[in-house]
């Protein structure tokens, strides 16, 4: 069993506070945290992580007492360093004294080669050695669509940025296969993880990563297995009219929960998810997520 919390906010900083609350965890206390946002682009959630959401998320990690912070991130297509800026990313290192790494700048000697038996990448892919290495790792990601083969983009989608991009044709690769979803679940068998946090408050249901139709979804969804969250957010968008692609089929059996499930990194069907909620608006909303899977 793994504990979701699903919140149904509108208020972001509300939705990082009661995603800790409702989980009960703390991952942070006297270790070292690497924090993984989602900054595909610069553009306006849920294109890339809200700042709002980023920095509630390191008050609640300064608070639980982390001994340090290292943001590790790469864009794609958008250049890194300009994603970064134009985020406010830097301002924020110097508020909460953290480390930024940009991962499309560090030698090769910060990669790690990775090839899990099975996998369907050619020769396995470099991984980042930050998130190799890493004491606790807590990412963010955004609830949203993928018009270029993904499906969609949610908490498995978020680890592409932890191959590299510029000298290597890792991407080429991935986008250009025929495997691309069961690639992406594959990164992720690579290194393990503490918490995931989704913002879900706009979403995209159809083109993505960068542009697409927004809708509000308002919820906060949260937990450490990320075949829930990801199981949990198919559902969310269907629920709000999605792609034919992501409405196809049982949930369990799109491709990138699929695989994930075959390589043992999370739950394998709904009956293992122990939903945590804050009101009955919340109850009300697992409720008809639940439905979804029946469907």
């Amino acid at each position: 069993m793994t504990n979701v919390a699903v919140i149904s906010t509108n208020d972001r900083v509300y939705g990082v506070n009661k995603s800790f609350e409702l989980l009960g965890i703390n991952p942070a206390k006297g270790r070292n945290v690497v924090l993984k946002p989602n900054f595909n682009t610069a553009d306006p959630p849920p294109a890339s992580t809200d700042m709002d959401t980023f920095r509630q998320i390191i008050v609640k990690i300064r608070e639980m007492g982390a001994k340090s912070i290292t943001v590790a991130e790469r864009c794609g297509p958008a250049n890194t360093e300009e994603a970064f800026k134009k985020k406010g990313l830097y301002e924020l290192a110097e508020e909460f004294d953290l480390e930024i790494v940009n991962l499309s700048t560090i030698p090769e000697e910060e990669w790690v080669m990775k090839n899990p038996a099975g996998n369907h990448w050619k020769d396995g892919f470099l991984f980042a050695k930050v998130f190799d290495e890493a004491e606790v790792v807590i990412e963010t990601c955004c609830l949203k669509t993928h018009q270029y083969g993904g499906h969609f983009t949610l908490s498995l989608k978020n680890a592409t940025a932890l191959v590299p991009r510029e000298g290597f044709d890792y991407m080429k690769e991935l986008h250009s296969s025929p495997h691309q979803r069961k690639m992406i679940a594959e990164i992720n068998s690579a290194y393990k993880w503490d918490l995931i946090i989704m913002d879900g408050i706009v979403s995209f249901v159809d083109g993505g990563p960068m542009e697409g139709t927004r809708k509000d979804a308002n919820v906060f969804v949260a937990g450490t297995d990320k075949i829930a969250i990801d199981a949990i957010g198919v559902a969310l968008l269907r629920m709000l009219g999605t792609t034919q692609n992501v409405s196809n089929g049982p949930i369990f059996e799109q491709e990138q929960i699929a695989r994930a499930v075959e390589l043992g990194i999370g739950i394998s069907s709904l009956d293992e998810i122990e939903f945590l909620t804050d009101s009955t608006k919340s109850e009300k909303l697992v409720g008809q997520i639940k439905a979804e899977f029946t469907k």
